[in-house]
């Protein structure tokens, strides 16, 4: 009996510590790591754009991070008299935008997208990573982007505005069927334009595109499966100074904390999670 005895422990053992293994394989394969470099000093001053640009008309990565800083794309860029202009330009944007590098309260949630009304900024988390940030353009004020919990939707790679149908709307992703909010690459003139979409840079809005999950239907009245959520949140400060600009003064003014997060996601987490699930489940029958 002693040697059963002692094989069907080791069996167990084994099986025990395979399941270890296999959590702890689960578990690593859902840490996203980004390496990132942060500049020496985080600080910013005010320049005239014309003779900003002189300087700078050949450096990508200056450029880049100085209209995201604005909140503005390139053509625009040239219309505005004067910029915020980061003191060291030298390393990655996100250490330049508003939202956290990692929030643990979002470890158990595959993909989550926020975007900050008083920021102007977007932030794309995968198990509490920020995998992608950047500036946006949301609602004007008589036509604000509501907010909220959405889950993306349907997307096409280009369609027409049904506001204008002159407007032609690249890398479109839904969120919201019935209003026809959603994200897309348009102009973005450094404050809220939109008549109530999340306008974006054409190269952000390419990433969110490919990156985030569409429905799935049931049939043409019923949603079988949600999209990635989506969580709008805070209010602009129409009739004042854009934000940014008082990040020459105050460098860390706009800074989202991993508490505002959590504050923000808190009330839709079971919504999120439970969602999230339903895609799990369905996609393992497939």
């Amino acid at each position: 009996m002693k040697p059963k005895l002692f094989i069907l422990s080791a069996l167990v053992c084994s099986v025990l510590f395979s399941c270890k293994e296999n959590d702890k394989t689960v578990n690593e394969e859902k840490v996203v790591k980004i390496e990132r470099k942060k500049p020496n000093n985080i600080s910013y001053h005010f320049e005239n754009t014309q003779k900003w640009l002189e300087k700078t008309a050949n450096d990508s990565t200056q450029l880049h991070i100085v209209y995201a800083i604005n909140r503005t794309d390139a053509p625009n860029l040239k219309k505005l008299d004067s910029i915020v202009v980061p003191n060291d330009t030298s390393e990655d944007l996100a250490y330049y935008l508003p939202f956290p590098l990692e929030v643990p309260y979002l470890k158990d949630i595959s993909k989550i997208i926020f975007f900050s009304y008083p920021t102007q900024t977007f932030g794309a988390y995968e198990y509490g990573e920020l995998i992608y940030t950047g500036p946006t353009n949301m609602g004007r004020e008589k036509d604000k982007t509501p907010t909220g919990l959405f889950f993306s939707n349907w997307k096409a790679e280009e369609t027409t505005s049904t506001f204008n149908d002159e407007w032609d709307l690249k890398w479109n992703f839904n969120i919201e069927n019935k209003l026809g909010v959603g994200w897309h690459q348009y102009e973005l003139p450094g404050y809220p334009a939109s008549h109530s979409c999340l306008r974006l840079q054409e190269s952000d809005a390419k990433k969110l595109y490919t990156w985030a999950d569409e429905w799935v239907l049931q049939d043409d009245e019923n949603v079988k499966v949600k999209g990635t959520p989506v969580i709008v949140f805070g209010a602009y400060p129409f009739g004042q100074p854009k934000p940014w600009y008082q990040l020459v003064s105050s460098p860390n003014s706009l800074e989202i904390s991993k508490s505002d997060i959590e504050k923000e996601t808190k009330p839709h987490i079971t919504t999120i999670l439970k969602e999230q699930k339903n895609r799990e489940t369905v996609q393992g029958k497939k």
